[in-house]
């Protein structure tokens, strides 16, 4: 018997950042590389919109493959004709001026489910440590401080019955962060416009779960943490006035994007004490400017978004960027943002 089943052609795929991704060398690429004639530019970054269009028009290729990257409309502007999908390696997309690219005809595509769980425990992480004022004593010990050792210097507190609440919360990644919380006996309240969950979640009738008005997040809870995409209505949608709703004891946590909060704002109340502290896994710019006094604010902890860089939770993303060209390539393009 003949074989019926046809080759997939390979199309050449170039990844502008790959070491964004595959730092550590650990993960496994051969997949991708089976599906696309693939060339890796192993940096983190590529900062310049003119390097850009170099690597871009000197590979030709059809496929682009970025990770959390900036890529200029100057940039895509001069991309050869051959250029057809952009694979944002990733779930935000707001890197990437997607109206300008279909105008090119290039289809911009994502991955939005790839670190849900991952993002959700980085948000459990901050809140068991400042319950139990974990990353206050490290602090302490760093600095040759040893009074906890006899005199305990700080306030802690048990989780069940604390109230977290979500700013997105009906999401994907806002319901994983739910599916942590419940189970260590957290109450959720969760923002939406509507007054209730959407007609089907998991969460619509569970006793310790209800819906709130945006400001009543901030009011209630004992930790806000920050799931909502990043769009010109979530920019800098928390500053000041959100931060002064909380309680004095309370925590705000952001894994989602920098720019929903105003961090120049953020400094401000932080440095009155306002609220007990922050938790940003995310910066307005990342890494925040060597210069900025956010690094030095004892009771903000930084991390250089990590809540994505588990190394399961990125070989599932190499998976998951090689369905995505797959789909295209066999005529079904999926997970299309524009």
């Amino acid at each position: 018997m003949f074989n019926t089943t046809r080759a997939l052609r390979r199309p050449s795929a170039i990844f502008l950042n790959s070491s964004r991704l595959n730092y550590d060398k650990q993960l496994d690429y051969s997949r991708l590389s089976s599906l696309t004639n693939l060339v890796c530019h192993e940096v983190d970054n590529v900062t310049s919109s003119s390097q850009i269009i170099s690597l871009v028009q000197n590979a030709k290729p059809e496929i682009v493959i970025t990770k959390e990257m900036q890529v200029p409309a100057s940039a895509i502007e001069k991309f050869p004709s051959s250029v057809r999908l952009l694979c944002e390696a990733g779930t935000g997309y707001n890197n990437i001026p997607i109206d300008l690219a279909r105008s090119k005809g290039i289809t911009v595509v994502n991955i939005p489910t790839y670190s849900n769980e991952s993002v959700a425990h980085m948000v459990i992480t901050y809140i068991m440590n400042f319950g139990a004022a974990m990353f206050a004593q490290a602090r302490m010990l760093h600095n040759n401080d040893r009074r906890n050792f006899t005199v305990f210097q700080h306030p802690i507190y048990e989780i069940t019955g604390k109230t977290l609440g979500i700013i997105g919360g009906s999401g994907t990644i806002g319901t994983c962060v739910a599916d942590v919380a419940l189970p260590l006996g957290m109450n959720v309240i969760v923002s939406s416009r509507k007054e209730s969950l959407p007609a089907g979640h998991k969460y619509e009738n569970h006793p310790r779960v209800k819906v709130v008005p945006f400001d009543e997040v901030f009011c209630q809870s004992d930790f806000v943490s920050v799931n909502c995409p990043l769009n010109d209505e979530t920019r800098h949608s928390v500053g000041a006035r959100e931060i002064r709703m909380m309680k004095p004891t309370a925590f705000l946590i952001n894994t989602a994007r920098g720019a929903i909060i105003n961090e120049a704002e953020l400094i401000e109340c932080m440095k009155e004490g306002v609220i007990s502290g922050a938790g940003l896994d995310t910066q307005e710019v990342e890494p925040p400017a060597e210069d900025s006094e956010i690094w030095n604010l004892d009771n903000v902890v930084l991390t250089p978004h990590i809540g994505w860089r588990r190394l399961e939770t990125r070989q599932r993303l190499v998976d998951m960027t090689a369905d995505n060209i797959e789909a295209y390539i066999k005529g079904a393009t999926k997970n299309v943002v524009n």
